[in-house]
């Protein structure tokens, strides 16, 4: 029955549907499943694999989104359950996430938030539209180990160079990673304006962060962009 209630949740990902995401949580706490069982041996499988076939091209972002949603309501019932226990998952990592000012453009940076989460990290998504300023505050305020910086419109995103400026007034450079994605970024601009990787996708995001902290774990290390 285990072996079977692990299966489901990892399909109800990789199909995409919150609803039995949801119920499918439930049902493994129900059946004496830990959650942190149900997240690293169920629904972490699933989003794992949709991020394989997202890299493949064999999906398109609309399915991606529908997996992340689902992972999503799957989380919503098991976080509570680890707060009511008293215990907390592990934490791969603090990000500090937003959206450079001027753009309001939001769904890839959301995405980009729920797979970090789905995968251990704490996420502080700042939303769109935040100043420079405002990153290096909460970055402080957090204590964050990476800022993400989105930007989807080439006018927009200079503001990326903008955040890095303001982490290095504050004097949070030194421990602070920051990586950037978005339509219009490249390696090249994000080589250029002294972000420690880039990524392409929400996947990459995920690669990515992973490959800073293990940066900031061995310190005497170089950072390559991914």
């Amino acid at each position: 029955m285990r072996l079977e209630t692990l299966s489901a949740m990892r399909q109800s990902v990789v199909d995409g549907l919150p609803d039995t995401a949801r119920n499918l949580a439930r049902q493994a706490l129900s059946e004496g499943i830990s959650p942190m069982a149900a997240i690293s041996e169920g629904f972490v499988p699933g989003i794992e694999a949709v991020g394989e076939q997202f890299a493949k091209h064999q999906i398109f972002l609309p399915d991606l989104m529908a997996s992340a949603e689902a992972m999503q309501a799957a989380m919503g019932v098991l976080d509570l359950e680890l707060r009511k226990q008293g215990m907390n998952r592990p934490t791969a990592g603090v990000v500090v996430l937003g959206t450079t000012k001027g753009d309001i453009h939001e769904i890839g940076k959301q995405l980009v938030g729920t797979l970090l989460a789905a995968h251990g990290f704490r996420v502080h998504d700042l939303g769109p539209d935040v100043p420079g300023q405002a990153f290096a505050a909460k970055a402080l305020e957090f204590r964050a180990d990476i800022v993400g910086v989105s930007a989807l419109l080439t006018t927009t995103m200079r503001n990326q160079k903008t955040v890095i400026e303001e982490l290095e007034k504050a004097g949070l450079r030194p421990q602070v990673k920051v990586m950037v994605g978005g339509a219009p970024v490249t390696r090249r601009w994000a080589e250029e304006i002294g972000a420690d990787g880039y990524a392409k996708d929400a996947m990459a995001a995920v690669a990515l962060a992973r490959s800073l902290m293990d940066a900031k774990a061995q310190p005497n290390s170089s950072t390559v962009p991914l």
